[in-house]
């Protein structure tokens, strides 16, 4: 908001709202399915899940300054955690300096697995299925034919011997499947089925676990950036101590799964929020990204942070990314349509993209947090204020209350109470 002076966070909610429109070029009634007032209603919900009897609401904040493959984008983040929309927001500003962010996605193929049970000969019976390829192929891809029209469908078969489990040894039919625009779960789920009673056919033994992994390997983004060194310094820290101490924080979380499990979960706060904004599956990002930092033997963290030729800071964040613009509470939720058109994304890939940038920036802030002034001071700053209204503050004793709080660096609800009483007595 330089161009008026007024800062975006202290303009009053609907002119945020009216802003947003206005930048993103997209009616204001479709933000306003962003205020939770218009949104999804209990009889809309009573058709997603069961024994339905309401609605719950987050927080949906704007996260600005975000510019991917050189489209500046507003992102709409929904989550309950304080300082993670600002934080994401004030390092993408920093990485505007660099030319923001850099990303790309392969291509949207999910994998869907079949087990194999009670074969005679498992090696033998893997070449047999592995002969009718092209005939299963085929097969799974006539299971949905608009899928199909739209360029997507079966694209490979492959056969894992499990030689050594606790039930004995088995075969895995990994089918790999383009879902396009969705997330895919359904479609490849629905070819699995269908492929079932062809693959005991051929291999004269049971199938019986026939499912998406949601360790979609083969459906990754990255993402990266450039910070300048001297973007990097701030309140007596050089850049360069700044930039050591983010690479120095990265190296811990690189070698120590203990570390490394709260170094990501900082990257999918920023993760999180969009893919729940969006209306796609948290949950099924969430356990592909974490089985990926491990696929290699060792839990360890998935961006990596180092130095240029130039001593620049340098960053990359690679995950599995299954999240669609079609089907499922994508179209059903008003406010997560809403939130695809306020990103004025048109595929799959797209959102992805700007998903692990996201998720970058916020991976950076948390790094440069830890490494400079802490990662209370910010955090607790914004948690105080929830803190006082939970001590019973409104209005203008909400702020109050929480200045004071911070200036004593004591954030609990106890003393939120104590000085709500002094400022009311």
């Amino acid at each position: 908001m330089a161009e008026t002076g007024v800062k975006f966070y202290d303009l009053p909610l609907e002119e945020r709202r009216r802003w947003v429109a206005e930048q993103a070029g997209i009616p204001l009634s479709e933000v306003e399915m962003l205020s939770g007032l218009p949104g999804l209603t209990p009889e809309q919900a009573d058709h997603m899940i069961e024994n339905v009897i309401g609605v719950y609401g987050l927080p949906l904040g704007i996260a600005r300054y975000f510019r991917v493959n050189g489209r500046d984008v507003l992102v709409p983040m929904a989550l309950e955690e304080p300082s993670v929309v600002a934080s994401a927001s004030f390092m993408a500003k920093l990485a505007l300096q660099g030319g923001g962010f850099f990303a790309t996605a392969s291509a949207p193929e999910m994998i869907g697995q079949m087990q194999v049970l009670d074969l005679d000969d498992p090696a033998s019976a893997r070449l047999k299925i592995l002969e009718h390829r092209q005939e299963l192929l085929d097969e799974a891809t006539a299971v949905d034919p608009v899928l199909a029209k739209l360029g997507g469908g079966a694209r490979d078969l492959e056969v894992r011997l499990i030689a050594d489990s606790p039930i004995g040894a088995y075969l895995v039919v990994h089918l790999i499947y383009d879902v396009r625009d969705a997330m895919g779960a359904n479609a490849v789920n629905t070819a699995m089925e269908r492929l079932a009673p062809k693959v005991e056919y051929i291999t004269g033994g049971r199938v019986h676990l026939r499912i998406l992994t949601n360790l979609a390997e083969r459906r990754v983004a990255r993402a990266r950036c450039t910070i300048p060194v001297s973007a990097l310094a701030f309140e007596g820290y050089t850049g360069e101590r700044v930039r050591d101490g983010i690479i120095e924080a990265w190296a811990f979380a690189a070698s120590d799964p203990y570390r490394a499990a709260t170094h990501n979960k900082g990257i999918m706060n920023g993760v999180d929020a969009v893919v729940i904004a969006t209306g796609n599956d948290w949950r099924a990002v969430e356990a592909g990204a974490h089985a990926y930092a491990a696929r290699l033997g060792r839990y360890t963290s998935l961006s990596t942070w180092g130095k240029d030729r130039e001593g620049n800071l340098v960053g990359t964040l690679e995950m599995p990314m299954a999240v669609g613009i079609v089907g499922g509470a994508t179209r059903v939720h008003p406010a997560a349509r809403a939130a695809i058109q306020l990103m004025g994304v048109k595929s799959a890939s797209e959102l992805a993209q700007i998903i692990v940038s996201v998720g970058l920036a916020q991976n950076l802030a948390a790094l440069r947090a830890l490494a400079t002034e802490g990662i209370q001071r910010g955090h607790m700053s914004l948690h105080a204020r929830q803190v006082a209204i939970a001590a019973g503050a409104v209005g203008d004793l909400i702020e109050k209350v929480a200045s004071r709080m911070v200036a004593e660096k004591v954030v609990r609800i106890d003393r939120a109470q104590e000085i709500l009483k002094e400022l009311t007595a």
